[in-house]
């Protein structure tokens, strides 16, 4: 978890936070609401059911300069993002942060979402994707790193409060861990699509280059397909549930919106989801 430093003043070289450790619980934040109101950070109050939590799926990303300035300086010390995150492995401590960034943006400008799966991490570039496995229990997941941090310490990485819970050490704060990075081409991703027949708009959607907006990725089909008719309401581009195998060979059900192609769309679009509470969308290209 973060504490001491406000990501305001960091924002000018790089966005971050520093880790701290405590587990007090408190009621949600509304997201965006005063910054850093919280001066500790801390767990939310309900109890997260890991089920809940939807799984990571690597995707090919599209990076701009957001967050991924290098080098960069935090509290005096410079830090040079990788140029590629290809072949990167390495163990050390993760700490994880919570309710006092829910809600805020993340150094590449999403909202930090502590229900989802994601990371910070001070040299890889953002976004990008690690397999972390926690090396007291041999749990793994994959997240997706899109913030800067934690400059506190000898701590690693910092993953979001979610992925604590997913790798099982919430309730202490910190963890050994064995991180890999992931990456995917578009060749490797389409073997993943499980047969199905897509809608018109998916038909239309087939070839390169075409940017969507991607909400969620869930277990549960009835609950994309929840995800999808609120976001229905919200926007007039298509809105359609791709159904993937995940590694362990479960079904998976993305819900995305597109394709949109106007950055400034890309925008609006994904203000109104976050908005509604609907998570933290980001952009993928095909």
């Amino acid at each position: 978890m973060r504490t001491g430093i406000t990501r305001a003043a960091i924002v000018a070289v790089c966005s971050a936070g520093i880790v701290a450790c405590s587990s007090a619980p408190s009621t949600p934040p509304v997201a965006n609401s005063g910054r850093y109101s919280i001066q500790q950070d801390r767990a939310p109050t309900r109890i997260l059911d890991e089920r809940s939590i939807p799984e990571v799926i690597p995707e090919p990303v599209h990076r701009t300069a957001a967050g991924n300035r290098s080098p960069y300086t935090v509290l005096g010390k410079s830090y040079t993002v990788l140029p590629t995150e290809e072949g990167y492995s390495e163990r050390g401590i993760a700490s994880w942060y919570g309710e006092k960034f829910h809600g805020h943006k993340t150094s590449n400008g999403e909202v930090f979402d502590m229900y989802l799966a994601s990371a910070a991490h001070k040299s890889l570039p953002i976004p990008s994707f690690l397999r972390v496995t926690n090396l007291e229990n041999n749990r793994s997941i994959i997240v997706r790193v899109n913030d800067r941090g934690p400059f506190h310490g000898d701590r690693l990485i910092d993953l979001s409060y979610a992925a604590a819970v997913k790798l099982g050490y919430a309730d202490r704060g910190t963890t050994r861990v064995q991180l890999d990075a992931v990456t995917v081409s578009g060749a490797e991703l389409d073997r993943g699509i499980v047969a199905q027949t897509p809608e018109p708009t998916q038909l239309a959607a087939v070839g390169g280059g075409n940017k969507y907006l991607q909400v969620g990725a869930f277990s549960d089909l009835n609950t994309a397909q929840d995800v999808s008719n609120r976001l229905q309401q919200l926007t007039s581009y298509p809105v359609f549930i791709r159904s993937v195998k995940s590694d362990d060979n479960r079904i998976l059900h993305r819900v995305r919106v597109g394709p949109i192609d106007d950055p400034g769309a890309i925008r609006q679009t994904s203000d109104r989801v976050v908005a509604a509470n609907l998570g933290s969308p980001y952009t993928v290209t095909e």
